[in-house]
């Protein structure tokens, strides 16, 4: 079982940034300005503005306000929460916002004998005391933290349009504390500095030698490092100045020994199964052989330590499994032909590069629920991470390196929901994961509306929106499973052609605790005769048109075994409708190393359908049900009765009528009483329905539109935050999730092919321009870059994100030489060359920082070194290199120096 992180063909060199900006420098005349300049800006504090509403205290009690509010020509709001004789006035006529408080008949009312006090209210600036975090201003200790380029990359790099946002997630608080991860894998070493902190021992077991401690077994060629690589992007501590920061860096750390000897279904089943009611998340990025030619999984054994862990583990809430989906991607392998990652018990995470391209040993698959950065070609970047020995590595690879970045983040949202279910997770990360810019041929939309690939599952992971998923989070409706049909018809499968075979299912509607409306996992279970089992393609096709392809062509796969049972699994349809027809289609395209005269044969297939009986992201307040329970109509009474019932009605209307004062926003028939809920019309907008009740507003409120004909308030499409109109295109703004399109007006939860989602305020989607094109937001259309860049995010130089030819990249600035202290270097994989800094001396160097050609004030040049004249002359001076102590020290650069 080898561990999957993908070995480079050749050695890479990470790339270095940009040097660190240099500190500006005020100079005198500037800073004079400024100052002479400050007091005028204190000068001049922002003038009050005044409402047409105050606060009066009234002796007499609500009878004298309500007087005195009718003769003033006011509006008596009323009482002010629990304050005894003060009252909420209102005035109509009075100018609603002004920066002049109001005199006139205010004035009158102030003299009343009856009024005590009188003010007339002020708008107070109040803001909310969140931080504004930006996550790119986070910095650690960490000597590697600057190389953690998955973490934190800045804003004007293309690559981190859509990162991962995991600094957000912390500085919203979450570091994984309380949860427990556990590495299968081949041990951890667990007085790593920066593990050692973290480790949890009773997280942790030695299955391979049967003892507690996980250490690995060192050898020359360090050939178990997989796990202490795996556990250190999980929980390696931060701000410890070692190494680098883990994504759940306060999160307890163990390790489970089992890959360093024979793997067996026992020796399995126990790793699985290590303390399932204390450990949250098992990370495992191992599977059977990627040669695209192995069909396995687990056995019995591990099937059931399986089904214990999601049943009873996390004291009923559900063992967390997180699996690499594989690195067969050379060998053209296919991962649903790995019972690991094809279970519905796993989370199953495949790779991007950081230029969002699929990796050279990616696996593609339908049970691929989402994908993260990792390594790519030789030529980009790896992920750095803790090695054996007390070690760092750069060169961390494969999706070994996805599954332990997830497990991290499932970390961060554990601490935020305790709470959450095995199922929970799968549902936040379907539905906080996204496409962005990660490319592929084969997105598309189900039909629950998510875009989802063979090769990223549902996209790129969001730490930050799983975690806010997290927090609000309520549990999953329970699920339900169906055998949706099942054929045992026997059917050809010739060479060239084609089977097709469809199904009708209700999906256990007649069984309430079977029945599926809402899809998560699918499985089909084949059983397939076939002289060439890499010869077949097999795809699934949803009542909503959904392909999911089950399995591709695997030209390595020279099998004659075909497939017993097997289940493939898909998630390609999550959230979709499960009822409907269901179609599954076979094809075999013989290779030339086989007689296409030898056919194959379907023998029996069967779907089983995973969901659940209620939506899973909508539930139904209490009120709405009980006024649902509480409706009477009129009409499905007998004759006899509904006169009674109408008549008894208006008697209780003739008994109740209402006399006193309406509230401000009831119309001209009058009120039952004085609330906003009792007018009989309104004098603006009317919201609600006669179900839910409705009340009069002055303008409608989030995902409402005023109809004007109508004086009502309806509802938006949709997604709508504000809109002009009912339709889909009427859309001026959308709720948090959703997208603007700026060219249909529309609200969508992903932006089309062509545009790209603007995560800024206003979030909307914004089309992709050619390469030397950026959008601008006031024109609304692509405009040319400045002439030193490549590529941009605006029109000025400091905006390029590439830069053109014979210009190189100066502190986010494109220029045609570095200025002094800076170098030009080439960066592998850049068409440009980067400023970096020379060494702090140096006032000029060439080909590195350390080869200083120039000093600064103070230094003298010795062999590409600038030292301090002052050390030398007191060295001289103290005639410290004739001291025996010295002599090994220094006297040797004391001589050549003169």
């Amino acid at each position: 079982a080898p561990g999957r992180a993908a070995p480079a063909p050749s050695p890479q060199h990470a790339p270095a940034g940009a040097g660190a900006a240099a500190r500006p420098t005020m100079r005198p005349s500037a800073a004079w300005l400024l100052l002479l300049a400050l007091p005028a800006c204190l000068a001049a504090p922002a003038r009050p503005v005044y409402t047409n509403h105050w606060a009066v205290q009234v002796l007499g009690g609500p009878g004298e306000a309500a007087r005195l509010a009718s003769a003033y020509g006011y509006v008596n709001l009323g009482q002010i929460g629990n304050l005894e004789n003060y009252y909420h006035f209102h005035h109509s006529r009075t100018i609603r916002r002004s920066t002049l408080s109001s005199r006139g008949r205010h004035s009158f009312l102030r003299m009343d004998p009856k009024v005590k006090w009188l003010q007339q209210q002020e708008v107070k600036r109040r803001v909310k005391r969140h931080v504004r975090g930006d996550p790119h201003l986070i910095h650690f200790n960490d000597p590697m933290w600057s190389k953690m380029w998955y973490m934190h990359c800045g804003d004007k790099n293309n690559h981190c349009r859509s990162e991962m946002n995991i600094p957000a997630a912390w500085q919203r608080g979450y570091t994984g504390k309380n949860v427990v991860v556990t590495i299968l894998d081949d041990g951890i070493e667990t007085s790593h500095p920066d593990l050692v902190q973290n480790y949890d021992p009773q997280a942790s077991y030695d299955v391979n030698d049967n003892d507690c401690d996980p250490s690995p077994r060192y050898d020359a060629s360090n050939e178990n490092k997989h796990g202490t690589r795996c556990a250190g992007q999980v929980a390696a501590k931060a701000n410890n100045s070692n190494c680098i920061v883990g994504i759940a860096y306060n999160a307890r750390i163990g390790g489970v020994r089992m890959l360093d000897g024979d793997v067996t279904d026992v020796v399995e089943a126990k790793s699985l199964g290590i303390r399932p009611d204390y450990i949250d998340i098992y990370s495992a990025s191992w599977g059977p052989d990627d040669d695209g030619k192995t069909v396995d999984g687990p056995g019995e054994l591990a099937k059931q330590a399986f089904e214990y862990g999601i049943k009873k583990g996390r004291k009923g809430l559900g063992s967390i499994f997180v699996w690499a989906s594989g690195n067969g991607g050379r060998e053209g392998d296919y991962c649903s032909c790995d019972g690991y990652t094809n279970s519905i018990y796993t989370i199953s995470i495949s790779s991007s590069t950081d230029s969002g391209l699929k990796p050279w040993y990616l696996e593609e698959c339908a049970s691929t629920l989402a994908t993260t950065y990792s390594s790519g070609a030789f030529y980009e970047q790896k992920i750095v991470t803790t090695d054996l020995r007390h070690g760092c590595t750069e060169g961390h690879t494969g999706t070994s390196v996805s599954a332990p970045i997830v497990t991290g983040i499932i970390a961060l949202a554990l601490e935020a929901n305790p709470s959450l279910t095995w199922r929970d997770v799968q549902h936040l990360i379907v539905k906080t994961s996204r496409p962005l810019h990660l490319k592929a041929n084969d997105w598309k939309t189900n039909g629950a509306g998510r875009k989802v690939s063979h090769l990223y599952g549902y996209g790129l992971v969001n730490a930050e929106a799983i975690v806010m998923e997290a927090k609000k989070w309520k549990t999953a409706p329970t699920q339900h499973v169906c055998i949706g049909s099942s054929d045992r018809t026997p059917r050809d499968i010739h060479a060239d052609q084609t089977v097709r075979t469809t199904t009708v299912t209700n999906a256990c509607a007649n069984h309430y605790d079977q029945r599926v409306v809402y899809l998560e996992h699918v499985i089909v279970r084949v059983s397939i005769e076939h002289p060439r089992r890499g010869d077949l393609q097999i795809n699934l096709t949803s009542p909503s048109g959904t392909e999911s392809q089950l399995l591709a062509r695997r030209v390595f796969d020279i099998s004659n075994e075909g497939f017993k049972n097997w289940e493939f699994m898909t998630v390609h349809c999550w959230g979709e409708k499960a009822e409907g027809e269901w179609t599954l289609t076979i094809q075999d395209t013989p290779s030339h190393m086989r007689n296409p005269e030898r056919r194959g044969k379907l023998k029996e297939w069967s779907l089983i359908l995973y969901g659940t009986a209620e939506h899973p992201y909508n539930t139904t307040s209490s009120h709405h049900s009980q006024s649902r329970m509480l409706e009477m109509s009129t009409s499905k009474m007998e004759p006899s009765k509904a006169a009674v019932f109408q008549s008894q009605m208006e008697m209780v209307e003739e008994e109740e009528e209402y006399a006193g004062p309406c509230h401000p926003e009831c119309g001209n028939k009058g009120c039952d009483g004085p609330n906003a809920d009792q007018c009989l019309n309104c004098i603006h907008y009317s919201l609600g329905s006669v179900k839910t009740g409705r009340v009069c507003v002055s303008s409608c409120p989030s995902g409402y539109f005023g109809d004007n004909a109508s004086r009502r308030c309806r509802r938006c499409q949709k997604g709508c935050e504000t809109c002009m109109g009912r339709g889909r295109n009427q859309c001026t703004s959308c709720r948090r999730g959703f997208f603007h399109h700026q060219e249909t007006h529309a609200c969508v939860v992903l932006c089309p092919d062509g545009f790209y989602a603007d995560e800024s305020k206003g979030a909307g989607c914004l089309p992709e321009c050619q390469p030397g094109m950026y959008f601008s937001k006031e024109t609304r259309k692509c405009e040319r870059c400045h002439a030193s860049c490549q590529t941009c995010v605006g029109p000025g130089k400091e905006a390029c994100i590439q830069c053109a030819k014979d210009f190189h990249l100066h502190e986010w600035r494109c220029v045609p030489a570095c200025s002094q202290g800076f170098y030009p270097e080439a960066v592998p994989g850049l068409p440009y060359k980067v400023c970096t800094r020379c060494d702090d001396n140096c006032s000029a160097c060439e080909g590195s920082r350390d080869n200083c050609v120039k000093c600064k004030e103070g230094f003298n040049l010795h062999i590409g070194s600038c030292i301090t004249n002052t050390l030398c002359e007191m060295v001289k001076s103290k005639k410290l290199c004739e001291m025996k102590l010295f002599v090994q020290l220094c006297c040797q650069t004391c001589l050549m120096a003169g």
